[in-house]
């Protein structure tokens, strides 16, 4: 077989199985490590894959993996602010659910250095993890197919699992917050529907976002502000947004 014909069966392989090893892709072409190394580092320089250790992973997963990393890193003042007010809106007898957003990362960043017992409901690794090291905090992770670029899982058997609670007070991320069409929207349809479900389950909602995204509408549209109990943002709005809230009955609530 020549090391075209290989290269082009070891990307077969790995767009069926999601991942290669070098040390299995030598017994299935039964040339040394080291080749198949050369293939991968060639396929890798073509832009076909992303090698990591002992194999290789497709590009694809790569930049899902960057896409989350970006808004990790973006408004991060502006997060933390949000974060620092959101925690004023809950007590340890609450349910409390973190949605798959930035702002839930930065939100458990506080909450894990917490002396007080908290419950929470969550379906992101992130939040998890940063959680998990903090024994006062009660954690209730809901898995399922995991969504590479938002860190969390937003599946029919994550719904199922979640469909189960009740949160006493939800915290929910969008791309999208427009009070003038009664609008909050997001990019993801899976992530759209998973955040109205929780908005139907939690007796108590708050939309966290930063400002920048007031005034913007995403791809979908997965909710109005029926039921929601407040924005939390880091500036205050203009005037005529406050008023379109205000017509909606939803409390704009900003750092003191």
């Amino acid at each position: 077989m020549f090391w075209e014909e290989r290269q082009s069966k070891i990307l077969e392989i790995l767009t069926e199985n999601g991942k290669v090893l070098v040390k299995e892709l030598a017994e299935i072409f039964d040339v040394t490590e080291d080749s198949i190394r050369k293939d991968l580092a060639s396929l890798e320089a073509d832009g076909k894959l992303r090698r990591t250790y002992g194999g290789a992973v497709p590009i694809q997963e790569s930049l899902k993996m960057t896409e989350a990393n970006k808004r990790r890193i973006s408004d991060v003042e502006a997060k933390r602010k949000i974060a620092s007010v959101a925690i004023k809106q809950i007590s340890a007898q609450d349910l409390i659910f973190l949605d798959n957003s930035t702002i839930s990362i930065a939100i458990a960043e506080i909450l894990a250095k917490s002396a007080t017992n908290y419950k929470i409901l969550t379906s992101m690794v992130d939040v998890l993890v940063m959680l998990a090291v903090n024994p006062k905090i009660d954690i209730i992770f809901a898995g399922g197919q995991i969504n590479k670029s938002r860190d969390g899982f937003t599946d029919v058997l994550n719904l199922e699992f979640i469909s189960h609670f009740r949160p006493d007070v939800s915290f929910i991320g969008t791309v999208g917050v427009d009070f003038k069409k009664n609008s909050l929207s997001t990019n993801s349809i899976d992530g759209g529907i998973h955040k109205a479900k929780i908005l139907s389950l939690s007796k108590k909602n708050f939309i966290v976002a930063e400002s920048r995204k007031l005034g913007i509408e995403a791809k979908y549209s997965f909710a109005g502000f029926e039921n929601i109990f407040g924005f939390i943002t880091e500036t205050e709005p203009e005037k005529d947004i406050l008023d379109a809230a205000k017509d909606l009955d939803v409390e704009i609530i900003l750092p003191s």
